[in-house]
């Protein structure tokens, strides 16, 4: 009884996070539907909510919000609300950060969470993999250095929490593992390990000696 219960768990598990997460993204979407005036909404139309007709919405609204951005009155009226912005005293904190982080994020030239690699954490004598987010720049390299990378390091399971840490080149291992590779791998404590696809390199060629990351311990 046991066995077979496990094994279901392993079935409606994965199933039921899978649905409640989709759930979610259609019910959040699905208020851009508050959008239309109540005439036009399918409540009104067929009499019943039809899930999901805010989801092909939201992606009508980005797509024409990136269509008018990407043109030059479209760039100029995003300059302007930004100088509106950057006026009003929390707003420019909060807009400012979250845009900054955004662009980073999101941008076809950004870098960040484009690659997986392995770096010393908690201690020197442990590895953990966290994703790689740039490198420094200002005031931490007049203390640090440029030889240094930022990474961030998620939490295991909830890979939406984590750690950012800036550590040197020469202590960090690139590794071949996509990132959604890495994320489950980190989700799954380990469990779920990507196909090997070739060794890692360190971002200076491993200039210090230590512990081979790569050998398995008995």
């Amino acid at each position: 009884m046991k066995k077979y219960f496990i094994a279901g768990l392993l079935i409606w598990i994965p199933l039921g996070i899978t649905f409640w997460v989709l759930k979610l993204l259609v019910d959040t979407m699905d208020q851009s539907l508050l959008l239309l005036p109540a005439r036009l909404r399918t409540d009104a139309l067929l009499g019943v909510h039809i899930p999901g007709l805010g989801v092909l919405l939201t992606i009508a609204i980005v797509l024409v919000t990136g269509v008018i951005a990407a043109n030059f009155f479209g760039r100029k009226i995003v300059q302007f609300w930004e100088g509106v912005f950057s006026r009003i005293p929390i707003v420019r904190s909060i807009y400012g950060g979250v845009k900054q982080i955004s662009d980073t994020l999101f941008s076809p030239e950004g870098q960040a969470f484009r690659k997986a690699v392995l770096v010393r954490y908690p201690h020197s004598g442990a590895w953990t993999v966290a994703l790689l987010t740039g490198s420094p720049e200002g005031e931490v390299t007049d203390h640090l250095g440029h030889d240094q990378y930022s990474v961030f390091v998620p939490t295991t399971p909830n890979i939406t929490a984590g750690f950012f840490l800036i550590v040197p080149k020469s202590e960090v291992i690139e590794l071949q593992m996509s990132v959604d590779e890495a994320l489950k791998y980190i989700i799954s404590m380990g469990v779920a390990e990507p196909p090997r696809r070739g060794s890692g390199t360190t971002g200076s060629e491993r200039q210090t000696s230590g512990p081979d990351p790569n050998t398995k311990p008995l």
